[in-house]
């Protein structure tokens, strides 16, 4: 038993890896139109870039393409009922819906209050991933379905 007890290590944030097919379409995707900026981009020897990532805020999101024959594989497409490839938190999601639908953003899933307690929106990405963003309904007793 140990006498002395450690804190607990804090976590800050998680970064879902995608696979795509065109990397440079993604980046370009995520940057215009959910202003995403590229921090970083990876690639062989001979400059051929292959992955990066993408961050808004705190917020951070890899893309790898592998070669022509491995494709995404988003979870909507195993099953209806895993819809989300990502949930991003945030506290103001109609600010940021009205900035994605004024950016022609595909809109999956309009802004609603959801009957298990959350307030989002669904995004779809250039590569087929949906991109659920929301945050928990606080004091509304009448959340719509």
């Amino acid at each position: 038993m140990h006498a002395r007890i450690r804190a607990m290590a804090r976590l800050h944030n998680i970064a879902p890896f995608f696979i795509v097919n065109d990397l440079k379409a993604s980046l370009d995707f995520y940057c215009n139109t959910l202003g995403f900026e590229v921090m970083h981009k990876g690639g062989d020897a001979a400059g051929n870039f292959f992955w990066g990532m993408v961050r808004r805020d705190h917020v951070m999101i890899m893309l790898k393409s592998i070669s022509p024959e491995i494709h995404p594989l988003p979870n909507c497409s195993r099953h209806e009922w895993a819809p989300w490839d990502a949930y991003v938190y945030t506290p103001d999601p109609d600010s940021l819906y009205e900035e994605y639908v004024s950016k022609s953003a595909p809109i999956r899933q309009a802004l609603k209050d959801t009957h298990d307690g959350l307030r989002l929106f669904e995004i779809l990405d250039n590569n087929g991933y949906v991109l659920c963003f929301g945050r928990p309904v606080e004091n509304n007793p009448n959340p719509s379905v």
